[in-house]
């Protein structure tokens, strides 16, 4: 007889992981990797950067697992997890821009290559998505982290302040500060 690893809830699963069974991390994994992406995507701006980052936030969480309080969501404790591995990804990425000089310019032809007018109305939703996400991810992150978590995640402002270790009031006043500021920069086409 074989467990529906579906049916169990997320401290089950934590707790038979925990135990040494890995189908019960893997179902953490499948329930939550798709917001983990987002979440990622959204504060990095690139999908095979967020990609990375959800890995080693799965990583870091199944190596953590002992410290999960089964009382708390579990989706709040990985995003937890994916917003620090994001900030660490992005101080990464600053270092490595700052020891950068810059590119060959071949590479630089191909990213602009890269970058074709779309032809259909599919394309140009993709295109559209693809420069709102860019231009979140220039956000400060002490306005991206709200905005994403908030808008693109869908915690409540409760499970924001929580994640990110600030009160309520000022996750409101993040986000409108967050809106502002995306409005001045997609405005500027």
């Amino acid at each position: 007889m074989s467990l529906d690893w579906t049916a169990l809830s997320d401290g089950e699963l934590a707790t038979l992981s925990i135990a040494g069974r890995q189908a019960a991390f893997a179902e953490i994994v499948r329930r939550y990797r798709q917001p983990m992406f987002r979440l990622s995507r959204a504060f990095l701006g690139d999908a095979d950067e967020a990609l990375d980052v959800t890995q080693e936030a799965f990583v870091a969480a199944h190596q953590a697992l002992s410290r999960y309080d089964p009382n708390r969501s579990m989706q709040a404790w990985l995003t937890t997890i994916a917003v620090n591995k994001c900030r660490d990804w992005a101080r990464k990425r600053a270092v490595r821009r700052f020891l950068s000089f810059a590119l060959p310019n071949d590479e630089q032809v191909q990213s602009i290559v890269d970058e074709q007018v779309p032809i259909d109305d599919a394309a140009g939703d993709r295109q559209e998505l693809d420069r709102v996400t860019r231009a979140i991810s220039t956000l400060p992150a002490n306005l991206k982290e709200p905005l994403v978590l908030r808008t693109i995640e869908g915690l409540s402002q409760a499970e924001t302040a929580e994640v990110l270790g600030i009160s309520q009031k000022a996750v409101e006043t993040r986000l409108y500060r967050a809106r502002a500021r995306l409005l001045e920069k997609l405005g500027n086409r």
